[in-house]
């Protein structure tokens, strides 16, 4: 990681008390700063010094901001730009973004915030370098297949895909809901030597119990009413290949004796049918449950669980890979992007924080269903806090305010005023700072205080955005 003197930073706006105070406040944190009082001259010194971030107004005395943007990314396209700007709008917010700025920050602004905006902004700046720097080598790790994401807990997972899938051995793979459990399944069978072979899944908590043993094994005409037909099952069309038995956990006790003989001797027989059926198949399991508590439960056979389970995936949650957060938001801007025809390109930094600060107990298939509605509603090129549909104000506020709002009929046996008074002004807080995306100059005016009021109750409560 670079340290902060070895940043050199430029300023640019026309106003000189505006100049002299983020020069001092960038020179007190460690940064090489150098100045300009016009677009022209911020230009000139872009095409003769390497820059690595520029903190330019939109208005200037000579030309735009957004003029000075392009001809510094033009020049340098790795520098980072921040634009200010006292006469924010949505347009000229989106015009900066879709012109490569990192981020949009208007005029009051808070200089703490500006720095953690600047700090962040080089620390990604110093990560992509890195990253840079290893080259292809890294990007063979960062996905299999559709699987997005490059979190240690993920290059643990590539790894493991890579070391079984050559081999035959059974795999059970564990996570909760929405976790990518069968990308997982699908990136194994496509690394290994059966990926031009079928690859056969079926969910089975969707199956009728009546229904899974002819699902499975297949059926012969006649074996039960409306069997007009031979059919085969799933082992039989996935001959050769992969069978993938999502949410195993599911299966009914009947059908587990029966799938037993299919995984152990590869043999089965069709509903209604004589004789046995063999198949070459690879089989990979996935569930959401604890199948060593459905054993001991009696609700799992044992000897199926252990034929299942010979080598154990767990994929993590998302709360549990949240560095992988904002490039898998990003491939969902993009797909969804293309799918409905739309220019969005970016997701502003304010709303990667908002979705940072939520847990997404639905994982990353929440997330993906986020994405798509607010690439859906979305009426700019890039989404903004507001833009993102979210029940996350709803979930948050319910989690934040600490308990219910009081009972009146209370009074009668004696309350505490001045804690209740408290508890809902906590409540009122947080909820601003939800809604505004953390941005404490929205929260103060959602609320109709003063920023210096704003701060003092935040200070008082130990809230941090």
């Amino acid at each position: 990681m670079l340290k902060k003197s070895h940043h050199n930073i430029l300023v640019v706006d026309d106003e000189l008390s505006m100049r002299q105070l983020l020069e001092f406040m960038l020179k007190r944190e460690g940064y090489h700063v150098s100045c300009a009082e016009n677009g022209n001259t911020a230009i000139s010194m872009v095409e003769e010094t390497y820059f690595d971030l520029l903190i330019c107004d939109i208005r200037l005395g000579d030309i735009t901001g957004i003029d000075v943007l392009r001809a510094a990314k033009k020049q340098n396209s790795n520098i980072v730009v921040i634009m200010i700007s006292a006469y924010a709008t949505a347009e000229t917010a989106v015009e900066a973004m879709n012109e490569g700025a990192y981020d949009y920050v208007p005029k009051p602004f808070d200089t703490d915030e500006l720095k953690q905006t600047i700090a962040k902004a080089l620390e990604l700046k110093t990560i992509a370098h890195e990253k840079e720097i290893l080259g292809h080598e890294l990007k063979k790790h960062q996905h299999f297949g559709l699987i997005v994401g490059n979190s240690p807990k993920m290059m643990h997972i590539y790894e493991m895909v890579r070391q079984v899938a050559k081999t035959k051995t059974n795999i059970l793979i564990t996570g909760e809901s929405g976790t990518g459990k069968e990308l997982i399944a699908r990136a194994i069978h496509d690394q290994s030597d059966r990926r031009d072979k079928p690859f056969v899944g079926i969910n089975c908590g969707s199956i009728p119990e009546t229904l899974m043993e002819s699902e499975f094994f297949g059926h012969k005409k006649g074996a039960f009413t409306g069997a007009d037909n031979d059919k085969k099952g799933l082992f039989e069309a996935a001959d050769k290949g992969t069978v993938f038995l999502d949410e195993i956990g599911e299966v009914i006790a009947p059908i587990q004796v029966k799938l037993l003989k299919a995984v152990q001797n590869k043999m089965f027989m069709a509903v209604g049918g004589n004789e046995d059926i063999s198949v070459d198949v690879r089989i990979i399991s996935a569930t959401n449950r604890n199948l060593e508590k459905e054993v001991i439960a009696g609700r799992f056979r044992e000897d199926l669980f252990y034929r299942l389970n010979v080598i154990e995936i767990k994929v993590p949650p998302l709360r549990e890979r949240k560095s992988d957060l904002r490039i898998l938001a990003q491939h969902f801007l993009e797909k969804y992007s293309r799918k409905m025809e739309k220019k969005i390109s970016k997701i502003s930094s304010y709303a990667i924080d908002l979705l940072n600060k939520y847990d997404f107990p639905g994982n990353v298939r929440e997330l993906e269903n986020l994405i798509e509605r607010s690439v859906a509603l979305s009426s700019t090129n890039i989404i903004l806090p507001d833009s993102l549909a979210l029940s996350i104000h709803k979930r948050k506020w319910e989690e934040d305010k600490k308990g219910p709002m009081p009972d009146l009929d209370a009074v009668a046996k004696g309350v505490s005023l001045d804690k209740i008074l408290e508890e809902i002004e906590r409540a009122y807080l947080r909820k601003a700072l939800d809604v505004s995306g953390g941005n404490k100059k929205k929260a103060a005016k959602l609320l109709d205080i003063n920023y210096r009021s704003l701060w003092h109750r935040l200070d008082k409560f130990g809230i941090k955005s």
